[in-house]
């Protein structure tokens, strides 16, 4: 296996856990009742975002287009990490989350209305704070986005040598 294809499975991977935690955020939503809240929503578009920075690294198979997606997968991580980290410790014990940032930016990009079954927050931050598992829902994003900005890193170290 050559050099460029190592980082290549490294950003499918990362492809696939970000749509597969899409996938799963839907099926909780539509199956269990588990409505989202507006910083769930932003985590979503989050995930879909990885995934899109993926890509070009797949398709390009370079080393330069496997660590630019792997630079962007990583910033868009942390990005993820801080938004699971808001909506646990602010958030969820806020007396409302309405026109939070989470809030604007959906909007603002109208995706709410483009897509609302995906990217419409139908619950308050308080409400959507329940668990999966034991744990909060939030803490099973922030695990993915930690692995996948893990993976990305790995990418990033793979590319370069």
């Amino acid at each position: 296996m050559t050099a460029a294809k190592r980082p290549a499975a490294l950003l499918a991977a990362i492809a696939v856990l970000s749509l597969a935690a899409v996938a799963a955020a839907l099926w909780t939503q539509h199956v269990w009742d588990m409505q989202p809240c507006p910083w769930c929503v932003l985590q979503r578009l989050i995930f879909v975002s990885i995934a899109l920075a993926a890509l070009p690294g797949l398709l390009l198979r370079s080393r330069m287009g496997c660590g630019i997606s792997a630079i962007v997968v990583i910033a868009l991580s942390l990005a993820g990490v801080a938004a699971a980290l808001w909506q646990h410790f602010v958030a969820a014990v806020s007396a409302s989350c309405n026109q939070t940032l989470a809030d604007q930016i959906i909007s603002g990009l109208k995706l709410d209305g483009l897509l609302p079954e995906v990217f419409q927050a139908r619950a308050s931050c308080a409400d959507a704070a329940v668990k999966l598992a034991g744990l909060p829902y939030e803490f099973w994003s922030l695990a993915l986005f930690v692995l996948m900005a893990t993976l990305a890193l790995f990418t990033l170290i793979r590319s370069r040598v």
